[in-house]
């Protein structure tokens, strides 16, 4: 603002504040938003007018991505009920401890596309098969890399210490980047893995994690109960 008329009375800062309280102010003056010019990153000046508009498209732009995202999410996370959904209808299938580690073990495998899966089961099992995927242990105390993430009952995901990859993944710990570990109660625990570093994030959603533990975890007390 160098005009001489409103040097002693106003200055760029007045002018902008003015403009702040009556945003409608070029409604009256429509003339002005063709004179006016704004100095733009790339190219030359542009009016008012075409520096509205051109910042409407982009922000109406990146709303569309915002909204596409939103949708990918919304259609993954209905994928993943689905499975979810499958998997429990199929554990309700399963009499056994074996039938339900086998099914759970299966399921991840086939349907949620798991790399490695790993089935930690505490206490005594008759008629467990001899598999890479099923641990057996004692109890709690056979995992004291766990003690408290059994504690807390949370689902856990990322890029777990080489101690607790080792105690669950054995020789295959070597190749996986990133894992999720889901408490089964006091009954053990399920792990998966996956070589790429980014499958498993710390800030994921665990909701379908808990989902899959919670159903996992009434699957076996029914099953121990009806041995």
């Amino acid at each position: 603002m160098t005009d001489p008329l409103l040097a002693e009375s106003l200055d760029a800062k007045d002018v902008a504040a003015y403009l702040r309280r009556h945003p409608a102010f070029l409604n009256d003056y429509p003339d002005l938003a063709v004179q006016l010019t704004v100095a733009r990153e790339q190219g030359p000046v542009a009016s008012l007018a075409t520096y509205q508009l051109q910042h409407l498209r982009e922000k109406n732009a990146e709303l569309e991505r915002r909204l596409a995202e939103l949708v990918d999410i919304a259609a993954e996370n209905e994928r993943l009920m689905e499975r979810v959904h499958g998997l429990g209808v199929a554990l309700v299938r399963a009499g056994s401890v074996e039938a339900v580690a086998s099914t759970v073990v299966a399921r991840l495998r086939e349907d949620f596309r798991s790399e490695q899966v790993r089935f930690a089961l505490f206490g005594e099992h008759a008629g467990l098969p001899s598999a890479e995927w099923l641990l057996q242990m004692p109890g709690p105390q056979a995992v004291p890399e766990f003690a408290d993430f059994l504690q807390h009952g949370e689902p856990v995901s990322g890029r777990l210490s080489a101690e607790r990859l080792h105690k669950l993944f054995g020789a295959q710990a070597s190749g996986i980047r990133s894992a999720a570990a889901i408490p089964l109660g006091q009954l053990g625990i399920l792990a998966i893995g996956s070589a790429d570093p980014d499958h498993f994030q710390p800030g994921m959603g665990t909701v379908f994690l808990k989902m899959i533990g919670a159903t996992v975890t009434a699957a076996l007390e029914r099953a121990r109960g009806a041995a």
